[in-house]
C-alpha cells in the first residue's frame, strides 16, 4: 500500500462499522476502536499509519489514541506481514517441550528468521510471551487456530498445508 492510494473501507464493510459506532453513546465512539482496527487489519492485513489514521477520522479522534492502542496490543501488526503470521511461544513451558527445536526447524524451513516474512509474502513468523496453552506446548498459533504438541513432522505437515 503506498500514499497514493485511497484508504477506505468497501461499503458493506463501512457500514458494520457505523453499526459498531452505533453501539456507544454519542461521544464515546472511542470506545469502537478495538473491533474497527480488527476489521481495518483483516482488510488491509496490517495498520500502517494511512490505515490508523483513517480510524482514526471514522471514529472522530485523534491519530495518536489509535496509534497507542494499535502499538500496545501485539495482535495488531505495524509493518507489513505474511498471509499467515505464525506466533509461536517462547516462554519456558513451551522451551522444556522441545519449543526451541521445533521454532528453529520452522525457522530452517521457511527459510526466516523471527520477525522476518517469506519471500512469497505466505508467512511471517512472530515471537510471542504466552498463548496460555502451557500444557500443550510446544504450541504456536496462526489468527485464531491454536497448534499444539508441535513436533518437526507436524510443524513440516502444517506449513504443507498451508503453502497450497
Amino acid at each position: 500500500m503506498t500514499n497514493t492510494q485511497t484508504i477506505q473501507f468497501p461499503a458493506d464493510t463501512l457500514e458494520l462499522v457505523h453499526k459498531i459506532i452505533k453501539r456507544y453513546p454519542e461521544g464515546k465512539q472511542k470506545s469502537a476502536l478495538l473491533p474497527i482496527l480488527h476489521l481495518a487489519q483483516a482488510e488491509w492485513r496490517w495498520c500502517s499509519s494511512e490505515v490508523m489514521d483513517y480510524v482514526a477520522s471514522l471514529l472522530k479522534i485523534k491519530p495518536v489514541e489509535v496509534y497507542e492502542v494499535a502499538s500496545f496490543y501485539t495482535m495488531f501488526h505495524l509493518e507489513p506481514v505474511g498471509e499467515h503470521v505464525i506466533e509461536y511461544c517462547r516462554t519456558g513451558p513451551c522451551c522444556l517441550m522441545g519449543g526451541v527445536e521445533v521454532y528453529d526447524h520452522l525457522k530452517k524451513k521457511l527459510g526466516i528468521e523471527t520477525g522476518e516474512t517469506t519471500p512469497d509474502g505466505k508467512f511471517t513468523i512472530k515471537e510471542v510471551e504466552c498463548l496460555a496453552a502451557c500444557g500443550w506446548g510446544p504450541v504456536f498459533q496462526i489468527r485464531e487456530k491454536y497448534y499444539m504438541n508441535l513436533t518437526n513432522e507436524k510443524v513440516d505437515e502444517i506449513i504443507d498445508e498451508l503453502s497450497k
